[in-house]
C-alpha cells in the first residue's frame, strides 16, 4: 500500500500540476495551481522553536482552498462547533433533491445559475409544505449542502437538506412536529411535484430573460419538455436519532471535496486508481483506473464558481435575526439560551479532531513549540522567501516581487 504522504505529493505533482490544466478557464487554473502548491515552500513557511530543547521545526503553509483534498479539516471542526448551539430537541430529517440526468449538460454550462436554482427550488419546497397546516403549520430550520459529484467523479448535482421536525409559526411560536412515528413530515410525491414545478418554472424565466447559455435552442426545448413528464428524484432517508447523529453526518459531508487522498490507491506516470462505491450494484466497493487527463477533467467539473456558497441556511436558521429567533425558541422550550460562538485556536481544533497536541515538540516530547518567524514567498515564479516582519521596512510585496524576477 502506498503511503498517504506519497499519494498527496503525487496528486500535487502529477495531477494538479498536469499541463492539461492550462486548457481550463482562468479560475479553475488558479485553483489547481493552489492545490499543486499546498504545503510547499511556494506558499511560505512558519519557523517554530522548542522552548526546551531548542529544536527547530518548519511548517509549510497550506493553501486553504475549499477544493483541496488535504485542507479543510479544522475549518470543518470550527463550523461544527458553531452549529452545536443551533440544534434543538426535535427530530431532524434528511432529504436529497437531485437534478435529473437530462439537465446535467445544461447545468455544466450554467453552473452558477442552475446550482442557485437547485438551492432555491429545494428551499421553496420545504418551506411551502412546512407552512401547510396539514403537515406542520410552521417554517422548519433547514441546512442545505450542495454536492456535484458521484463516487466515480461524474457530474451529479444534488442538494442535501437537514430539516428540523418542528418549526416556527408566523406568530413566532414553536410548533411541534406532527408525525412522530418515523414518517417524514411531507408526502414524498408532493415533495417531488412541488420541487419539479418550481424548478422548471424558474428555469423558464431564466431562459426567457436570456440568463441561460444555450447552444442548441431546439435541443433545450425538447429536453425541458421531456423532463416535465418524468418522475424527479427526491430521496427521503430515515430521520436522525438526535442532534449528535446530525453533527456526525454534517462532519462527514459539509466540507466534502470531490475526492480525498484516502480513496486513492496508486498514481503512476500515466494512470490513477481509486476506490469508489457503486450505488447501482448494492453499494459494492470497486476500483476505477483513469488516465491523468481524464481524472483531472472529471475533478475540474466539481470546482465551484468563484465565490459560490455551497452551504446555506434557511427557514428559522436563515442568517438574518437568527440569534433572536433561536433565543426565543429556547425560552419557549425552557432551554438554556444558546452560548455565543467562539473562534477556537488552531491547536484546540486539532486536539479535538485528531487528538494530538500540535504545540508539543516532536523531539523532546516535553517542550512547547513557539513561533519564531513567518516567511512569505514574494516571487510570482520560483521562490523568494522574505520574513513577514521585514516587509514593512523592505517595501511592499509588489516591489519585492519585481525585485525577485
Amino acid at each position: 500500500m502506498v503511503e498517504q504522504q506519497e499519494i498527496k505529493q503525487l496528486l500535487q505533482t502529477k495531477i494538479f500540476g498536469h499541463p492539461i490544466a492550462k486548457q481550463f478557464n482562468a479560475y479553475s487554473q488558479s485553483v489547481l495551481k493552489k492545490l499543486s502548491e499546498c504545503h510547499t515552500v511556494r506558499l511560505g513557511v512558519h519557523l517554530y522553536r522548542c522552548d526546551s530543547c531548542q529544536h527547530q521545526h518548519y511548517q509549510y503553509h497550506s493553501c486553504g482552498n475549499r477544493h483541496c483534498p488535504n485542507c479543510g479539516g479544522l475549518k470543518r471542526e470550527q463550523w461544527l462547533q458553531d452549529r452545536m448551539s443551533e440544534l434543538l430537541p426535535t427530530t431532524y430529517f434528511h432529504i436529497v433533491f437531485t437534478l435529473p440526468q437530462q439537465l446535467r449538460s445544461l447545468a455544466m454550462g450554467n453552473r452558477k445559475a442552475v446550482f442557485n436554482l437547485l438551492f432555491e427550488a429545494s428551499t421553496y419546497t420545504l418551506r411551502k409544505l412546512g407552512q401547510d397546516e396539514k403537515h406542520l403549520g410552521g417554517t422548519p430550520g433547514i441546512i442545505s449542502i450542495l454536492h456535484t459529484n458521484g463516487q466515480d467523479l461524474t457530474f451529479h448535482p444534488h442538494v442535501h437538506c437537514i430539516v428540523s421536525g418542528g418549526g416556527l409559526s408566523k406568530a413566532g411560536k414553536w410548533v411541534k412536529e406532527k408525525r412522530k412515528n418515523g414518517i417524514f413530515l411531507f408526502p414524498r410525491r408532493q415533495l417531488e411535484k412541488t420541487f419539479k414545478a418550481y424548478f422548471l418554472d424558474r428555469l423558464q424565466q431564466l431562459y426567457n430573460h436570456k440568463n441561460l447559455q444555450v447552444v442548441d435552442e431546439e435541443s433545450y426545448v425538447k429536453t425541458v419538455r421531456q423532463v416535465r413528464y418524468i418522475k424527479w428524484n427526491v430521496n427521503i432517508q430515515s430521520p436522525f436519532g438526535g442532534p449528535q447523529p446530525v453533527l456526525n453526518y454534517l462532519g462527514r459531508y459539509t466540507h466534502k471535496v470531490a475526492i480525498t487522498s484516502h480513496r486513492i490507491l496508486s498514481i503512476d506516470d500515466t494512470n490513477i486508481t481509486f476506490m469508489y462505491k457503486d450505488y447501482k450494484d448494492g453499494d459494492k466497493q470497486k476500483q476505477m483506473t483513469l488516465s491523468h487527463e481524464e481524472f483531472l477533467r472529471r475533478f475540474e467539473q466539481h470546482i465551484l464558481p468563484k465565490g459560490f456558497v455551497k452551504i446555506r441556511h434557511s427557514g428559522f436558521l436563515s442568517h438574518q435575526h437568527k440569534t433572536e429567533r433561536l433565543k426565543s425558541i429556547c425560552e419557549q422550550l425552557q432551554l438554556s439560551p444558546p452560548p455565543p460562538k467562539v473562534k477556537l485556536p488552531v491547536a484546540t481544533l486539532a486536539a479535538m479532531k485528531y487528538g494530538v497536541d500540535i504545540t508539543q515538540c516532536s523531539v523532546c516530547k516535553t517542550g512547547k513549540l513557539e513561533l519564531v518567524a513567518t516567511y512569505v514567498n514574494v516571487a510570482r515564479e520560483g521562490v523568494c522567501l522574505v520574513n513577514a516582519a521585514d516587509l514593512h521596512s523592505r517595501g511592499s510585496p509588489k516591489k519585492l516581487q519585481k525585485a525577485a524576477l
